[in-house]
């Protein structure tokens, strides 16, 4: 049965009553236990032949109810006796009082998602859980990796494991004991963190991924909770990372970093002397080409250039755009901000450029710029006036900051063009660098 929770949500009381008056008895004393019909989306297992799993999610997203119920559908058969695909589990956490009190005894663990006459019973003196079918699921911990050494399984849970200590050496024991059956898998429940063990797991051909954030669990978590962590972190590095499960990578020698862009936030700006639009267009308007990058940045002028400051306010690229749409959204995040012109790249379009936008707005004040030196050698001098710390950014920059930390003197480590940080650089080297190389001290008349 494939997920009915959707339905059930948005059908109407008649459709609801009608459904459920059509089961028997033993069909509605089975129903909660059914999570394929309540599961959201992200707790389904992918189809394929598939050995890694990996649910990433926000906080509270419903990763660890996915793998209780992954769990059971491993060890159960058709009835409580019968066996069912897996035999022995293997249960990995951070400690193993952790995985007794989440994976297996918390408000979503094994025996609470377990109906009664399949519930598994928890030998204490072993720690391990025991079916009626005479399946088992015994616990492992992170701090003690070489336990994992001798035993085998045919299936693995594996939780919160970007938080592992001894993460590597523990990950690559379980991967020689997971040997038994026609195709061993096993399902691992995180939030998302910059660590290699788990950046290696997901490039594996053979992982396959579901992703959730927080939101998408809100019928199951306290409206308080979601507003007050909402309201401290949406549109933060630490609200992508623990509420929208996103994972936030760093390249080896970034020009930035998550924890310097973090720090450097605001929500509010002072009076701005100048705003600017930067544009980085593609080389091509189809589908498959790169975004186009478009950044509005602000700064205060006043004084010597060593105390200027600039200021981060809107990421407004957009992606696979044809030339009409990313002019007509450079405009419009112009006359938002009241910006006093458009920068834009010109070496793949040269006066085609100015001409599509002067297309939208014929009186705009427009520079066109020309890229004389690589991406990474025209992004040193903007990368320094962020450790001068005299670059802030407002929240909900994500997709900036994500390849800003992609960034490295070599070049750019992430998937295809890095537009917005192009778009990032025209718009501080007009506003900051340029401008202070043309500043002149106000001469001061003497009587």
């Amino acid at each position: 049965m494939k997920s009915g929770a959707g339905w059930l949500a948005s059908a109407t009381p008649e459709a609801t009553d009608e459904f459920l008056a059509g089961l028997s008895d033993n069909a509605l004393l089975a129903l909660p236990w059914m999570f394929e019909f309540w599961a959201l989306p992200h707790q389904l297992p992918p189809e394929g032949h598939w050995k890694s799993w990996v649910i990433m999610g926000g906080r509270g997203a419903g990763k660890t109810r996915a793998g209780s119920e992954w769990v059971r559908a491993q060890v159960e058969g058709a009835r409580p006796t019968d066996p069912g695909r897996a035999k022995c589990v293997a249960l990995v956490g951070e400690s193993v009082a952790q995985v007794r009190d989440v994976m297996i005894y918390g408000d979503s663990g094994i025996l609470a998602c377990s109906p009664p006459d399949r519930r598994p019973k928890w030998e204490a003196s072993r720690e391990r859980l025991i079916w009626p079918n005479g399946a088992t699921a015994t616990v492992y911990s992170a701090h003690n990796p070489e336990k994992l050494r001798g035993p085998q399984f045919d299936a693995a849970w594996v939780d919160e494991l970007a938080k592992w200590p001894n993460a590597q050496n523990t990950w690559d024991m379980l991967q020689f004991a997971l040997r038994l059956g026609e195709h061993p898998q096993q399902v691992v429940t995180t939030t998302p963190k910059n660590v290699e063990v788990l950046k290696a797991v997901l490039k594996n051909p053979s992982t396959v991924c579901t992703h959730a954030p927080t939101q998408a669990n809100r019928a199951n978590l306290a409206k308080s909770f979601l507003e007050e962590v909402e309201r401290r972190y949406a549109g933060t590095a630490r609200g992508r990372q623990e509420l929208e499960g996103i994972l936030l990578e760093e390249a080896e020698g970034a020009m930035w970093s998550l924890a310097r862009l973090e720090a450097g936030r605001v929500k509010v700006v002072p009076p701005l002397s100048r705003i600017v639009v930067a544009v980085d267009p593609p080389v091509t308007g189809h589908a498959g080409s790169d975004e186009c990058g478009i950044l509005v940045v602000g700064a205060v002028t006043e004084g010597p250039p060593q105390t200027w400051r600039a200021y981060v306010l809107e990421d407004a690229s957009v992606k696979s755009a044809s030339p009409d749409t990313w002019a007509r959204a450079a405009i419009a995040a112009k006359e938002r901000h009241q910006a006093d012109r458009v920068v834009a790249e010109v070496n793949q379009g040269g006066d085609m450029v100015e001409n599509i936008i002067r297309q939208i707005d014929p009186l705009v004040a427009y520079r066109g710029v020309r890229a004389t030196r690589g991406k990474a050698v025209r992004a040193e001098p903007v990368a320094a006036l962020y450790e001068q710390g005299r670059v802030q950014h407002l929240p909900n920059l994500g997709a900036l900051e994500e390849q800003m930390c992609l960034m490295t003197a070599t070049g750019f480590q992430g998937k295809g063009s890095p537009d917005r940080v192009d778009a990032l650089v025209w718009a501080l080297t007009d506003l900051i660098i340029d401008a202070s190389a043309h500043w002149q001290r106000p001469t001061v008349r003497t009587l």
